[in-house]
């Protein structure tokens, strides 16, 4: 079984709710939830004239491969009415892997680790309550290590 870090986002409707849908669905879809972080409130982040975000990173284990989770949870998303429309527009919910054991994937459609959640406070501050020890495969880091070299500034608060 892999271990695999999964960043839920949403900034619209009913924030919290929506959380709660996408565990349900990964529950059903992927694998049990091992591990979740608090529930951070957080401002925009890049297209910062839209609503605060809600974020949770999430912990599971799986056998299924890269790519079947990716699958699998942009199917959750649209289940959810996910719509692109425009790169860091608001949305109903968003799933990002983060982590997928200590595996690096460049693919056109998957990137792993995430490439940019070192920059972000609002990923890195839920992944360290839960995983302050885990070593990102590509910085050669603990999660604790890069949060407190974070230059991010972002306001992003526990509920």
């Amino acid at each position: 079984m892999i271990n695999v870090f999964l960043l839920l986002g949403s900034n619209l409707g009913n924030r919290e709710l929506q959380l709660k849908k996408a565990i349900i669905g990964i529950e059903k879809q992927i694998s049990t939830i091992i591990k979740s972080s608090s529930i951070y409130e957080t401002a925009a982040w890049g297209k910062t004239d839209t609503p605060s975000y809600l974020n949770q990173v999430i912990l599971l284990q799986t056998a299924l491969p890269a790519n079947i989770v990716l699958e699998k949870i942009l199917n959750i998303e649209l289940d959810l009415g996910r719509v692109r429309e425009e790169k860091w527009g608001s949305r109903i919910i968003d799933i990002d892997i983060l982590f997928y054991g200590d595996m690096i994937i460049k693919e056109q459609n998957l990137q792993i680790p995430h490439p940019e959640l070192h920059n972000r406070r609002f990923t890195i501050e839920p992944l360290a309550e839960i995983a302050p020890d885990w070593i990102h495969p590509v910085l050669n880091k603990s999660i604790l290590t890069i949060k407190n070299e974070l230059v991010d500034t972002l306001d992003v608060k526990k509920l």
